[in-house]
């Protein structure tokens, strides 16, 4: 385990969640619980293959793949990309770019309201700023944003630089500099 994370759960309750290295059962939670789900609510990320990030994680240092797990069940994934990308802001700066980031389906407020845990797509965001931190990159993130969740990143006040030709049109989003340090 890397961490705990706090989270609420849809009673209000705080709870400690875990942030791991993505092992073969998180995939295999997706596999097994998310997928069906995602496919019958006809979500993007439904053919998102975790199995085939995973093995690239282990074999390509330039990725790190991240699963967030409460009471033996995962209910986030994170796919990072920690060396080629550069800020859209200035080239000169490393960033760390979030290949794909994924809540599980019962914890997504657009889908569940009150979602099983809140917080979840927003715990491995901040992570990404934490392992941009530690990089030296300090704290700039980017990403591609599915249509789906756009709003999601606007909401965590990162920077929408618009509609990328090259990435499907999909809308660019980076958090910049950290002006001041994370909290834990």
């Amino acid at each position: 385990m890397l961490r705990l994370i706090s989270l609420k759960t849809e009673l209000g309750q705080t709870v400690q969640a875990q942030l791991h290295f993505m092992q073969q059962r998180h995939v295999e939670d997706f596999e097994g619980f998310w997928r069906d789900i995602l496919h019958d609510l006809g979500q993007d990320d439904e053919f998102w293959n975790w199995a085939r990030k995973k093995r690239l994680s282990a074999s390509d240092d330039r990725f790190e793949a991240y699963a967030l797990e409460f009471e033996a069940l995962t209910h986030g994934l994170m796919w990072i990309e920690t060396q080629w990308h550069r800020s859209w802001v200035n080239s000169a700066h490393r960033i760390v770019y979030v290949e794909a980031l994924a809540s599980a389906p019962w914890n997504r407020r657009r889908l569940e309201d009150p979602p099983y845990l809140e917080g979840v797509g927003t715990a491995l965001l901040l992570f990404a700023r934490r392992r941009s931190v530690a990089l030296g990159y300090e704290g700039r993130v980017g990403l591609h944003a599915l249509p789906t969740s756009e709003g999601f990143y606007e909401r965590r006040n990162m920077m929408d630089y618009g509609q990328d030709p090259d990435k499907e049109d999909l809308r660019y989003f980076e958090y910049g500099r950290l002006l001041q340090p994370l909290e834990d």
